[in-house]
C-alpha cells in the first residue's frame, strides 16, 4: 500500500498494490497497522457503511459534532464519484480550504478523511457504489451540513447545477459563514 499525504494536512490517499494476472487481480485495501503506522496514529473503525447512487446525485457536505465527529476511509466499488472535504478545523491554518479526488472501481484509491473535516461527493458515472468505515457511530443528534454550493467554498462539483440532485435536507445546510456550529 502506498500512502500519499495531501495539500490539507492529514488528508490521505491510500492506493493499494494490486498482484495482477490473466485470472483477475488481488489487492489488500486495509490493514490496520501499516494505516496507523501512516496517520501516526490509532484509529479504531467501528461501523462500516455502504451506499449506492446514481448519477448527479450529490451527498454533503456533511460533518458530526463532537462527542460523535468521524474520521472516514471511503473507497469506491463500483463507478466514479468526485470526492470533496472540507476542513472545518477552527485552529486550522487550512480552516475553509476544500480539496476533492476522482475515486474510481478501477484506480481503487481509498480516502482518508480524519475528524475535523466536512465531507462530500457527486457521482460522476451512470452509478456508483461507495463503502465507507467510520471510528464513531451515526448520530443524528449531532449530523451537520454546510451548503455543497457555498459561492465562498467554490467548489468545482465538475457536474452543471441542473444536473446535480442533492437530498432536500442538503439543499437547505447553511453556508459556512453562516454554520454557527462551526464558528462559536
Amino acid at each position: 500500500m502506498k500512502f500519499i499525504p495531501q495539500e490539507i494536512s492529514d488528508v490521505i490517499i491510500i492506493e493499494p498494490t494490486l498482484l495482477e494476472d490473466s485470472r483477475g487481480f488481488f489487492a489488500e485495501t486495509f490493514r490496520q497497522d501499516l494505516f496507523n503506522q501512516a496517520i501516526g496514529y490509532n484509529v479504531d473503525f467501528i461501523q462500516e457503511n455502504e451506499s449506492k447512487s446514481n448519477k448527479g446525485v450529490l451527498r454533503g457536505l456533511h460533518y458530526q459534532l463532537a462527542p460523535f465527529s468521524q474520521a472516514k476511509l471511503v473507497r469506491v466499488l463500483d463507478g466514479s464519484v468526485l470526492d470533496v472535504v472540507v476542513d472545518i478545523r477552527r485552529s486550522s491554518n487550512t480552516f475553509g480550504q476544500h480539496i476533492s479526488f476522482e475515486l474510481t472501481a478501477e484506480n481503487k484509491r481509498q480516502l482518508f478523511i480524519p475528524q475535523g473535516f466536512a465531507h462530500g461527493f457527486v457521482v460522476l458515472s451512470n452509478s456508483a457504489t461507495l463503502e465507507y468505515k467510520v471510528d464513531n457511530y451515526y448520530s443524528p443528534e449531532h449530523e451537520r451540513g454546510i451548503a455543497f454550493d457555498d459561492e465562498d467554498l467554490g467548489i468545482d462539483w465538475r457536474l452543471s447545477k441542473d444536473l446535480i440532485q442533492p437530498s432536500n435536507k442538503d439543499i437547505n445546510n447553511p453556508n459556512l459563514v453562516d454554520n454557527q456550529d462551526l464558528l462559536n
